[in-house]
C-alpha cells in the first residue's frame, strides 16, 4: 500500500528523517498535482539552503488544455519545451500521446548526467520511454544509481510502480497524490 505523501513544507521541516540516502518513488493518476509538488519542494529545498537538482516537467497549458510539456532544471531555472502533442502525421509517437523533441531530451539527459552531489534529486517523470523503449531521460538511472543525493523523488505512473520497485528494490518509500485538479 502506498502512503500519501508529506506536504513540501513538512518534508523539509522534517528532513532529517528523510535525508539518509533513501529514494522515493511518487505516483498518482493525471491531473493529482505531482509536478506542482516536486516544484514546491524544489523550492521548500532552496528556501531552506539545500542542494537541489534533477528536473520537473511542467505541463504547458492554453486555454486550460494541456498542449505541451516542458523541461525546468530546477538547480538554473532553465526551462525549454519537451514535448508537444502527438499529431498522426509525425511517426515514433504512436501510442505516447507526447512528440518529444530530440534536442530538449538530450538537454534533459547532459543536465543529469553532469548533476553532481545534492542534498534533493528529483526526477519527473520516468515514464513509457524510460522503462519501456530505453529513451527519453535515460540519464537518470546512472544518477539515481550513483546515489549521490540525500534523498531522491522519482516521479513514476501507476502502472510503472512495479517497474520501478523492481529497478530499485532500496526504494524506502512509495508515496501516492490522489485526486485531479
Amino acid at each position: 500500500m502506498n502512503a500519501r505523501p508529506p506536504s513540501p513544507e513538512e518534508l523539509v521541516s522534517g528532513w532529517s528523517a528523510y535525508a539518509n540516502g533513501k529514494l522515493a518513488l511518487l505516483t498518482g493518476g493525471r491531473g493529482s498535482g505531482k509536478t506542482r509538488w516536486c516544484e514546491a519542494l524544489a523550492r521548500a529545498g532552496r528556501d531552506a539552503g539545500l542542494v537541489v537538482a534533477g528536473l520537473v516537467s511542467p505541463p504547458v497549458l492554453v486555454g486550460g488544455e494541456k498542449t505541451g510539456i516542458d523541461l525546468l532544471d530546477v538547480a538554473s531555472g532553465e526551462r525549454r519545451r519537451l514535448a508537444e502533442r502527438a499529431r498522426a502525421d509525425l511517426p515514433g509517437t504512436e501510442g505516447l500521446g507526447w512528440c518529444f523533441d530530440p534536442e530538449a531530451l538530450a538537454l534533459g539527459n547532459a543536465l543529469l548526467a553532469r548533476a553532481g552531489a545534492c542534498d534533493l534529486l528529483l526526477v519527473d517523470e520516468l515514464g513509457p520511454l524510460e522503462f519501456g523503449r530505453g529513451s527519453g531521460l535515460t540519464a537518470a538511472f546512472a544518477l539515481l544509481d550513483s546515489r549521490r543525493y540525500r534523498l531522491a523523488v522519482v516521479v513514476v505512473r501507476p502502472a510503472l510502480v512495479a517497474a520501478a520497485r523492481a529497478r530499485w528494490p532500496g526504494a524506502a518509500l512509495v508515496w501516492e497524490l490522489e485526486g485531479t485538479s
